[in-house]
């Protein structure tokens, strides 16, 4: 008898609106904050773990950067937030880790929040939380763990390369989300080689094994992770685009309208991509069959073979004491004969019916 499978315990913590709690896995000992400041002119970069050191750049005509890594450490970032003058709802979204990405309008800031996925060094795929508050001479991105996908970016502002140091923080805040969606059709990319290999595999009975379900099973779990990210940032950037707020300005909305084309792109591939991740299981029990079919046909061949000469030995086999056959003294070689040409006989027939 097997045993009881444990039943889980779910339970609902009803806390008050604004109060904030970190449900997520990746913890920090200590909060890890990047800052850049830059002008067309001038270019101030440091690294902290104090978010104090983030209030003295305020105020001197450039664009300020201030990317916390840790948002276990709540402390941290109510301090960044009450300076900021951020609402009490967009502290608990910043370090609730199952918020869906959503765009929301304050009367100081914009708050986005959004999905960040890469690969580490042993390709696994990552999903990290990521919220972003976008004011008029200043950017504040939140993310659960040292090491994003920013690296190019932060290169492009410290080598005055590309537009970003020319522009104000509306821009920066596209080039974060162009940096986002660069990855997502590099992780989709990813997925589709992972998908065609899977379907070699499986057209080629030689290298499929157990362990293939568990592969496709995998990629569907991806999949559908994938999927509940990305999907939701498609309203994200259309409701962005389409904003009157004054921190956007019409210019930057030009690469918003861009960055939604993009968008729609991945998720036109995701959605290919589902279709051939359901479709693999459905080849896979395909190829299980046919592998089944073969085993029988090969079974049946061997017994369709067997049937007339166990007949004849059966017959020969009867314990009658008047039997013609019996008495000859070649018999046993003849009956031998007539065996083994029944035999070459069927093969011959099977091969040119193409059983075999």
């Amino acid at each position: 008898m097997k045993p009881r499978k444990k039943k889980r315990a779910y339970k609902t913590t009803n806390l008050p609106p604004g109060t904030m709690s970190y449900k997520g896995k990746k913890h920090s000992l200590e909060t890890i904050i990047d800052i850049l400041n830059y002008s067309a002119d001038t270019y101030h970069k440091l690294d902290s773990n104090s978010v104090e050191d983030g209030f003295n750049f305020e105020g001197n005509d450039q664009v300020t950067w201030i990317n916390i890594n840790g948002l276990n450490n709540i402390e941290d970032i109510e301090k960044l937030g009450k300076h900021y003058s951020l609402h009490p709802l967009t502290l608990e979204d910043i370090v609730n880790t199952s918020q869906r990405p959503k765009f929301e309008e304050f009367e100081n800031y914009l708050f986005i929040v959004f999905k960040m996925l890469y690969f580490k060094d042993d390709d696994q795929l990552q999903y990290e939380h990521l919220s972003m508050v976008v004011g008029s001479d200043y950017v504040l991105t939140f993310q659960e763990a040292d090491g994003d996908v920013f690296d190019d970016l932060r290169t492009r502002i410290e080598s005055s390369k590309g537009r970003v140091r020319t522009q104000g923080s509306d821009y920066l805040m596209y080039a974060i989300l162009d940096a986002i969606v660069d990855n997502y059709l590099t992780v989709i990319e990813a997925l589709g080689d992972k998908i065609e290999d899977i379907e070699t595999v499986l057209f080629d009975s030689r290298t499929a094994d157990d362990n293939t379900p568990n592969h496709i099973q995998t990629i569907k779990q991806e999949v559908l992770k994938i999927r509940r990210s990305v999907f939701p940032l498609r309203e994200v950037v259309n409701r962005l685009e389409k904003s009157d707020n004054t921190i956007v300005t019409e210019k930057s909305q030009t690469y918003l309208r861009d960055l939604y084309d993009h968008i729609h792109q991945v998720n036109e591939s995701i959605d290919l991509y589902r279709e051939m991740v359901w479709s693999l299981m459905d080849m896979y029990m395909t190829v299980i069959s046919n592998k089944m079919n073969e085993v029988m046909k090969v079974l049946t061949i061997i017994a369709t073979i067997f049937i007339p000469l166990t007949f004849i030995a059966g017959i020969y086999g009867m314990n009658f004491t008047y039997m013609p056959e019996l008495q000859e003294k070649n018999g046993y070689f003849i009956l031998l004969g007539v065996m083994v040409i029944l035999f070459i006989l069927m093969l011959i027939y099977f091969r040119r019916k193409k059983w075999l």
